[in-house]
């Protein structure tokens, strides 16, 4: 009777021991983040937001990053839709396996070696540069949806494009003809970027 009895005490120390080690083991192998999928969302906008400031993404990326963002919304809207307003863990997987990869792409796209210029000296640059950062706050704030941010940085890469082209056709400089054309688009962005923050519709 003495052996099943140092037999059990052994298998209870044993346990106290070993019981921490795994589920410790288990907490390291499978981290939980614990963030939703709406804080997940929030979390890519915040860090588009702070590459447009910082000049790491330019009006090509960030339009390319946001048409994905809408996509994604979208497609879980139409998930909500087939289980009356809610997700199902496999939507949820699906989901986070998309934002995964959107987070991989932000990543690579903000420490790329295509920047935008932050800190310009032209009259043209100045007023791209506050454009630029008028559409962070909308993003970081919630007032720009994922679809009117790559609305508006389209047309801000469109502009750039063309200020590109014409500085290269005429030697690095802007004609007087070229800039009153340039300055009357960002009049039409500038008043598309006010019509988009102030229309109701939140990210």
């Amino acid at each position: 009777m003495k052996h099943p009895m140092k037999i059990t005490l052994l298998s209870a120390a044993l346990a106290i021991f070993v019981l921490p080690a795994v589920a410790q083991s288990t907490t390291q192998s499978a981290p939980v983040t614990g963030e939703s999928v709406q804080d997940r969302k929030e979390n890519q906008q915040d860090r588009i937001a702070n590459g447009v400031t910082s000049g790491e993404l330019t009006a090509g990326e960030t339009a390319k990053l946001e048409r994905k963002e809408s996509n994604l919304n979208q497609e879980e809207r139409d998930m909500r839709k087939l289980d009356h307003g809610k997700l199902t863990s496999t939507d949820k997987a699906t989901l986070n396996q998309q934002q995964n990869q959107l987070s991989k792409q932000i990543y690579q796209d903000k420490h790329n070696s295509a920047v935008e210029n932050t800190n310009p000296r032209s009259e043209v640059g100045q007023r791209e540069e506050n454009q630029q950062d008028r559409i962070a706050q909308g993003i970081k704030s919630g007032q720009l949806t994922a679809r009117e941010t790559a609305h508006l940085e389209n047309n801000q890469a469109r502009i750039n494009h063309e200020v590109g082209n014409d500085r290269a056709a005429n030697g690095g400089k802007l004609t007087a003809q070229e800039k009153q054309q340039v300055n009357h688009q960002q009049n039409r962005q500038s008043r598309q970027i006010y019509r988009d923050k102030h229309n109701g519709r939140h990210q």
